[in-house]
């Protein structure tokens, strides 16, 4: 049940974000310990890294240089299936560009999710969220 909630959560947000912003794809480089994932201009890019120490909520987002922008990743929690999530950590950074957000260790066995949001930093009706799956 909880896959198929989440499939049809990341599908939703997947199709919101997609009208949302103007789309300009690119391949993003990965950093050594990160996820490649498509960007897309004013997209967030979320990878959560996880080790046995805990995880870490990394976002990274490509934007026009003139562009002042703004990434805020999140490390969200659940203690029980149904209560609500909860913020565990979070960064924020404001930059002209492509900007990177990393989130704090959080160390905990709850579900966890990793969501961020990013775009220009002084119009809030075209910044863009999305959020991992559940794990």
């Amino acid at each position: 049940m909880r896959t198929r909630i989440a499939a049809v959560m990341m599908t939703v947000a997947g199709i919101t974000g997609l009208t949302a912003a103007p789309a300009m794809a690119a391949t993003a480089t990965s950093e050594p310990g990160t996820t490649a994932c498509t960007t897309v201009l004013n997209r967030p890019c979320v990878s959560p890294q996880v080790d046995g120490e805990g995880i870490v909520g990394v976002a990274q987002v490509v934007a026009d240089p003139a562009q002042l922008t703004i990434v805020r990743v999140e490390v969200r929690t659940q203690a029980a299936w149904g209560s609500p999530w909860e913020t565990a950590a979070s960064a924020v950074t404001v930059r002209l560009g492509s900007a990177k957000a990393v989130t704090p260790r959080v160390t905990t066995t709850d579900l966890r999710m990793i969501c961020a949001t990013a775009g220009p930093a002084l119009d809030t009706a075209k910044q863009v969220t999305t959020c991992t799956g559940p794990f």
